[in-house]
């Protein structure tokens, strides 16, 4: 059974602050450990994200934050945004809404008037990286990353 049509994808509001946080850090604790950007964007996602022109979208199912995904402005030359921070409630997972999140994210991008995208992952999150070769990124090597755990890093023209 799919979720998709009862989705329902806003964006950010202070009230989900805690959702953010909560639906990143139970699957970053699961296979890795919170780094020090993990604490930076989910602890200030307002002042790390979006006053930095970047954005947060939520998607609700009946009205509960299920999902949570993020564009942040890079520093990369060749990128516009980063996709980062996306995370899917537990009991709602494999029903389509990080596709719906994947899809509305990008739309978001292009908007605004992004060319490019980029996303670090780790391959032990198989079923994420189906998801984003699904919604178009292809594998990219050489990007400088923050992160200790990333080992894949993927890119998508718009």
């Amino acid at each position: 059974m799919s979720y998709s049509n009862q989705i329902t994808i806003i964006d950010f509001e202070e009230k989900y602050q805690e959702d953010f946080k909560k639906l990143n850090q139970w699957w970053i604790e699961k296979y890795f450990t919170m780094e020090k950007m993990d604490f930076q964007a989910l602890d200030n996602p307002k002042e790390y994200i979006i006053d930095k022109g970047g954005y947060i979208l939520i998607a609700l199912l009946k009205g509960e934050a299920v999902g949570v995904c993020a564009l942040i402005p890079t520093k990369l030359s060749d990128y516009d945004f980063e996709l980062a921070k996306m995370g899917v409630a537990q009991n709602a997972q494999g029903h389509g809404i990080g596709y719906l999140l994947g899809k509305a994210v990008i739309h978001k991008a292009r908007l605004n008037g992004a060319k490019r995208i980029h996303l670090e992952s780790n391959t032990i999150l198989a079923p994420a990286i189906r998801l984003y070769e699904k919604l178009g990124f292809n594998e990219v090597k050489g990007l400088p990353s923050p992160y200790e755990r990333c080992n894949i890093q993927m890119d998508l023209n718009l």
